[in-house]
Parts: C-alpha cells; structure tokens; sequence
C-alpha cells in the first residue's frame, strides 16, 4: 500500500480513539461484535564488521487490524494506511467478507466477565533505550566486536557485530467493552567472530546480551569474549563413532527443546490430534524432576519478563499456567477458540497479530531449575555429548521422534574433552522428556523463553 501523508494520519494521542471509532463503525455496518488492534512502533538497528559501519536502520510503522463478527461468521482486515479513505475500506471490507464466509460455531470473542488486565508497572517499557546517541550505540557494537577480536591470534576475521533498539505500543478496543494498552521497549547487541586454525579450517560463533533498559545490558567486552571463547572451543571438532550415549543440552539448546513441550501440548495441537500428548491430560509424560511454565505474569527485575504483558490478544489477562508437573500432563495453553473446541475455558495463551485469527502463543515459558551447577550435571558424565548447537528441523509432534544435526564438545570422565561436529542426534520426545536425568541451576532469560542445563540419558548418536 502507498503511506499516506502526514495529515492524513490521526495524530499519535488519537490512535486509542481511532480504534474505538473502528469498532463503532463496524457494529454500524452489520457487524454484531468487532475488535480493533492499533500498533505503532519504531526499530534501530546498526551492523559493524571489523570496526567499519556496514548498515545503519531506522524506521517506524503503523498500522490497524479490525476482526468483525456478523453471528458466528468472522473476517479480519488490516493495513498500515490510516487515511479516512482507508479506515472505510478497512471496515466495509471486513463486514464484506464476514457475510460471504461459513459459520463456525466456536467462533465468537470472550465472554464480558472474561475480559480484564494485570494492574500496576510491569516494567515493560523504558525510555532509555533510546537515550545513548547513535555514534554510541554503533561504538557499543564496535566494542563488543573489537573485545572479541583482541581475545585470541587465531580470530583475525568476524561476521560483525549489531546493536538493536525497539520500542511499541499496542491498543486493543472491542465492542463488548474492553479497553487496553501497553508499551514495551527492547535492547540488545550481539556478535559473531570466526576462529582459523593453523590448517586453514574456521569455526564461526555468536553470544549476545538483550534488555528492556541499556542500563541492564551486560558489558560489550564481557559479551565479545564470550563469544571469541565459543567460537575457539569448536577448532580442530571431529567427528564421533555412533553409539548410544547421555546428552547434555547447554541452556540455549534446551530451551528449544522444551519449546517443542508448548506446540504438542496446546490446544490447537490436542484438538486436531496432532500431537503426540494427545489424551495424556493427567497422564505422567516427563521424568519426575520435570515442572514447565507459562507465565505472562512476570514483574521485569533486570532480566526477563520478555513474554508478560497485562492481556492476552483476546483481551483476557494473563496469567501462570503449569502445563507439566513433576511429569504430570496438568493444562493446555488455550485461546477462547480452542476452550470452546475442547470443552474448557482459556488459559490467556491467545496470541493476536494485525491479521488473521488469534492463535496460541506462549508468555514467558520455562523449564523449572534444578539444584546442581552445569559443571557438576556434567562430571557425573563418563562419556557423552555436550551439545552447543543443533541444525535441521527433525521434529515431528505428531509421533515424537526427533532428529537434528548437532555440534558440541564430547565429554570423557566428566570434562569437556575435545569438540565434535558433524553428528546427528536422534531419539523420540516421549523418551526423551521421561529420561531427563538433570537439570541445571543455571536458568536465565535472555528471550520470552528459557531453560537451564538438562541431561537425557540414552540418546542415539549419529557419526563416524
């Protein structure tokens, strides 16, 4: 679509009643219920490569979503166009094609009583994310890279180094009376060095560090050294006999695999019977040690609070959901559609883009913390796979079975011996989940999702 002039757009203070004015127009065009979703936001974002700018972003958008009800017919339209002209092709269109659509008789928004928001500071939102100067957050990256690249001889090139600023703001009116707004602001900077041996071969790793507030950001120097040891640790990587072994998941790895926990156990998956953790509600389906959580709840305390917001993208506030306790299969992340599909009420899980229906999203999810350091869940190991890094899309959720690609450090008598490339690991998520032997009490957020260290036993590995 074309951007509109300038005073064509309703001024930033008007946008709250634009999307009420939306929904009054929808309900005058024959719609029975409409909801409105207004965002704007604005996004910065550098790229340095051996000291010298490469790329350098800014730009701000905004834009509506209308989603209209005419019974239990339904239809979404959206655009970034904010014109009078638009907002009336933006409506039409909508109630348009909500009359021409099939009925479905799970459609429909939230009950009134459902509807409501966490009260008080989440502390989403700071306005310090745009307070250092652009020559200063470029000078971040270069610091970052510079840290990385005076680490080690055996670094002299890098893929570069990014600095990355956000801030949003996102508005929800709907015509059963609920209103609701919310900020949120991120930060963080990343890099990525590349490691040559003396035999010409290169190994390439990253490590970053992301925040709500500069203030909170871990030191440029700390990150590019973290990242300059990453990439060194998998020179001179080989290749492993195949064999069945314990797998230890680093924490970034881990949080993936436990992300795979949300798709099969939501209630998209479960009612359309694509899931391997169908009909397991109340059935154990993890070891013991094993409590996973979603909660949109989380206070910002320096770290985290990536996933919380005060509502859910129906408008329902958000809340902790225990989705596995202690191996037990206890809820299903929902939406309104899919409680009504199963017979149950939503757990606050709804996701809402600009277009399209609500789906299922997770809030801030995580694998619940063990007692013991990474270094102790690893000397308990005489010979097996430290995992750094996993590549392919393995994973099915229909039956369970998994296979990626993967690179790490092979363990002997419970150290990190020698690093190891060129491998597949394989084994099925029902067994996996249930021989979790381990769990970290290295948690940390670094996303909406997170997990410590975790060891399965028994695992198949893939080699020479």
């Amino acid at each position: 679509m074309s951007i509109p002039t300038a005073d064509a757009i309703l001024p930033q203070t008007d946008l709250n009643l634009l999307a009420q004015q939306v929904v009054e127009r929808a309900l005058k065009a024959g719609a029975t219920d409409a909801e409105a979703v207004v965002y704007e936001g604005d996004e910065f974002s550098t790229r340095v490569r051996l000291g010298q700018v490469e790329t350098l972003q800014e730009s701000g958008s905004r834009a509506i979503g209308l989603r209209v009800f005419i019974g239990q017919r339904t239809a979404n339209t959206s655009s970034s166009d904010l014109s009078e002209a638009s907002i009336e092709r933006l409506v039409s269109g909508a109630v348009s094609l909500a009359k021409i659509t099939s009925e479905d008789p799970f459609a429909g928004l939230p009950e009134k009583d459902e509807f409501g928001q966490l009260q008080g500071d989440l502390g989403l939102y700071f306005d310090d994310v745009y307070s250092l100067p652009v020559e200063e957050r470029i000078e971040i990256a270069r610091r970052c890279e510079a840290a990385a690249m005076a680490f080690d001889t055996r670094i002299q090139n890098s893929s570069g180094a990014d600095f990355d600023a956000a801030t949003s703001r996102k508005m929800m009116v709907n015509s059963r009376g609920f209103r609701g707004e919310y900020r949120r602001s991120y930060c963080g900077f990343s890099v990525s060095p590349i490691a040559q041996e003396a035999t010409g071969g290169m190994q390439r790793d990253s490590w970053y560090s992301s925040a709500r507030r500069i203030g909170d950001l871990e030191s440029p120097e700390e990150i590019g050294q973290q990242a300059a040891r990453r990439a060194l640790r998998r020179l001179g990587a080989r290749r492993v006999p195949t064999q069945k072994a314990q797998v230890v998941f680093s924490p970034e790895i881990a949080r993936s695999l436990m992300g795979n926990i949300f798709d099969a156990a939501n209630g998209d998956a479960i009612y359309r019977h694509a899931t391997f953790f169908a009909g397991q509600l109340g059935e154990q389906v993890a070891g013991e040690n094993v409590t996973i959580v979603d909660d949109g709840t989380l206070v910002f305390d320096g770290v985290g609070g990536f996933g919380t917001s005060p509502f859910d993208g129906e408008g329902l506030p958000t809340r902790r959901t225990v989705i596995v306790e202690n191996g037990i299969f206890r809820n299903y992340p929902l939406n309104s559609y899919t409680g009504r599909k199963l017979g149950m009420k939503s757990t606050g899980n709804a996701s809402r883009g600009l277009a399209g229906t609500p789906g299922i999203g997770a809030g801030n999810f995580f694998l619940q913390p063990g007692s013991m350091t990474p270094e102790e869940l690893i000397g308990e190991v005489k010979s097996g796979l430290y995992v750094t890094e996993t590549m392919g899309f393995g994973v099915n959720l229909v039956t369970g079975d998994y296979s990626q690609g993967a690179s790490g450090l092979w363990i002997e008598n419970g150290e990190l011996a020698y690093p190891v490339e060129e491998i597949t690991i394989a084994g099925n998520l029902k067994e996996m989940y249930r021989n979790i032997s381990a769990i970290g009490n290295d948690l940390r957020f670094r996303s909406a999702s997170a997990s410590p260290t975790i060891r399965i036993e028994g695992m198949t590995i893939a080699g020479a």
